[in-house]
């Protein structure tokens, strides 16, 4: 039972005074979305006992596995039995100490990312099979999991008192893998139950001993996680309903305390309230496409867990930001599996189709039914998921409905998101035919920022021409004071000018203003000054950007009008593209080549320009299979510019 102190620390927690901080921008409003007037004790008369929560088929329920269809089966099956008589991955204390020794973090990452993959192949195996054979190695990989000192990662046991270094077990901390952790064991456990006593009743004692020492006994009695947005005086990202899906995964299925586990839940919705207070209302993503797959993807499954849990009886599907967070997904799509990628986000994706599909239904939303469909169509197997053990569940579960549902992607023509100052446009809606040109304005302290206030994408035929890079393999220092060195990070490598010398500055102060957008059936517009992007020395007093797309042109006009303190300026027009690039006379130049295959697109500018094009080589992990060895930057310069000045870029598809 609570305590009257541990009741407390789950229910009552003070709101911290509002402030503003230019590196993240000011602490959000505080709106109570979900809880509202909702108090512990209304959650705990709604919530199911643990004993009665069946969200999902267990291993005795052989209708289930027994009827999926024999290729799933067979595939299922196919990755145990790959699995088995392999070493497991060591996680020595050197491989841990990487990280602070010289800022690599993949190494230890990737050694503890195929551990946990090979527990989940062994899972689903013996969930399809059910002959006891994967068994042995399963529990291996448990008993395993639970010896290790820390769940998370190198790169997040800083928080702890200790230091960045080897983990203290005395101070257990929750990062993302802590968390997805925790989940995978008690789903493990809730879905082989007494399988497990086979090879050693003391198995499903040791899940639970780790699963509370580790997350949810800190979580419980602590609130000064950041990322729970209880006492963080900042926005929240994704590590919020991330670890929240989890958390409240592991309370569900392994809290045996009713009124704790009710605390618990209330505890996690409130969280989940200070991620939906750092929303605009159109549901806009601010770290891009790539993390909507845990940021508005995991609040669904935050919030499908509740309304499992209580039967329905606590339910917030209704709520418009939580819809309009869904859609975002589909409005930020281009073609295929690319997607608008502003900040760390990459441009190319494998988004979690079943979810999609489910969300959208969920939601009522027909375009991103289709649209889930669609994208579970682009998998070699389709209704096999790659993610956690509830979304491999959950796509198992609706592989024979998505079968059968409309897979057409919406292609939407135009979106405009006013909070977050995303401009979408193409040709023709429902076509990756003809142009698609993303813009934004924002500011330079959003979520996994970079430095891109005015920043666009130009694709042509569901195709890039015109990109955004995205970010390199992540070290210590993408996320330190040093971040703003890396090149990708810095607006002179995205296609935006670079002022007397002088790229954006980093932080709340640099923003976009006075942002304008319009739309019809013949033409696109969107315009914003990105003058107070720049720092002073920079020498600006305003900077028009306007973006126009003509439909029936099939052309993207780029004007910028600028008044500077002085004359006499040097501006360099910086522009990022996969492709080949040809000046074909002053003026003139054209794109082949690459990801646009045999498509050509001419870029027109004044010919006073002078331009050059660098070469850069790719050849980090993260970067190279989306873009291959080789990127080019083209860089128009304008030297000698009088206190006021305008430029044209033309883009067209030949």
């Amino acid at each position: 039972m609570l305590t009257r102190r541990e009741f407390a620390a789950s229910a009552a927690v003070a709101l911290p005074a509002q402030r503003s901080d230019d590196s993240r921008g000011p602490s959000p409003p505080w709106r109570r979305a979900l809880t509202g007037n909702l108090t512990v004790e209304q959650v705990a008369a709604a919530l199911q006992p643990r004993t009665q929560f069946a969200h999902f088929p267990t291993l005795g329920d052989r209708r289930t596995w027994d009827g999926l269809s024999p290729d799933i089966r067979a595939a299922l099956i196919a990755a145990g039995e790959a699995r088995l008589g392999q070493p497991w991955a060591a996680l020595p204390a050197t491989l841990f100490l990487e990280y602070r020794r010289n800022g690599n973090r993949s190494r230890y990452e990737a050694a503890r990312t195929e551990r946990r993959r090979r527990l989940n192949d062994l899972l689903f195996a013996e969930l399809a099979e059910n002959k006891g054979r994967f068994l042995d190695e399963l529990v291996n990989g448990i008993w395993l999991t639970c010896e290790e000192t820390y769940w998370g990662v190198p790169a997040h046991v800083g928080v702890q008192k200790a230091g960045t270094g080897l983990p203290d077990a005395e101070e257990p901390t929750v990062d993302l893998f802590a968390a997805d952790t925790a989940a995978t064991l008690s789903w493990t456990n809730y879905l082989l139950g007494e399988t497990l006593d086979k090879v050693s009743p003391l198995v499903r004692r040791r899940i639970a001993h780790e699963v509370k020492a580790k997350v949810l006994a800190p979580c419980f009695t602590r609130n000064d996680f950041w990322w729970m947005g209880l006492e963080a005086n900042r926005p929240m990202n994704n590590w919020n309903p991330w670890i929240c899906s989890n958390w409240l995964t592991a309370a569900l299925l392994m809290e045996t305390d009713e009124p704790r586990r009710a605390a618990t839940v209330h505890k996690i919705l409130r969280c989940l309230d200070r991620f939906l207070d750092s929303y605009h209302d159109d549901g806009g993503c601010d770290e891009g496409p790539g993390y909507w797959g845990h940021a508005g993807a995991s609040l669904f499954e935050c919030l499908e867990l509740v309304s499992a849990a209580t039967a329905g009886k606590l339910d917030f599907f209704h709520l418009p930001l939580v819809a309009e967070m869904g859609r975002y997904i589909y409005r930020a799509h281009i073609a295929d599996d690319w997607y608008v990628n502003f900040a760390d986000a990459s441009a190319r994706i494998s988004a979690y189709g079943e979810l999609i599909y489910r969300y959208g239904k969920r939601i009522k939303d027909a375009p991103m039914m289709a649209h889930g469909a669609y994208v579970a169509s682009l998998k070699s197997n389709a209704r096999i998921s790659t993610g956690s053990v509830a979304r491999t569940l959950d796509a198992l579960l609706v592989s024979a409905e998505i079968a059968r549902a409309d897979r057409k992607p919406p292609l939407v023509r135009d979106v405009w998101l006013s909070g977050t100052h995303v401009f979408v446009t193409r040709t023709r809606g429902g076509t990756a035919e003809g142009l698609y040109v993303a813009a934004q304005g924002g500011h330079n302290a959003e979520s996994h920022n970079h430095n891109d206030v005015g920043n666009f994408l130009v694709f042509v035929g569901g195709r890039p021409a015109l990109i955004d890079v995205g970010v390199e393999t992540y070290t210590a220092k993408t996320f330190s004071g040093q971040r703003y060195e890396i090149w990708t990070m810095q607006s002179a490598y995205h296609n935006l000018p670079t002022v007397n010398g002088v790229m954006q500055g980093a932080g709340r102060r640099f923003e976009a203003a006075e942002c304008r957008h319009a739309a019809d059936d013949a033409a696109a517009e969107f315009s914003l000054d990105i003058a107070r992007a720049y720092p002073g020395e920079a020498g600006i007093e305003k900077w028009r950007r306007t973006f126009r797309l003509d439909r029936r042109a099939n052309r993207l006009e780029v004007a910028d009008e600028a008044a500077f303190k002085k004359a006499g300026n040097r501006v360099e027009f910086n522009l990022m593209t996969p492709c080949s690039v040809k000046i074909v006379s002053p003026g003139r130049a054209e794109l082949s080549g690459g990801l646009i295959g045999q498509q050509r697109v001419l870029l027109e500018f004044p010919a006073s320009l002078q331009s050059t094009v660098d070469e850069i080589k790719i050849s980090d992990a993260r970067l190279g299979p989306v873009w291959g060895k080789v990127l080019y930057r083209i860089r128009l310069l304008a030297e000698g510019v009088p206190a006021s000045a305008r430029w044209r870029l033309q883009v067209a598809q030949l």
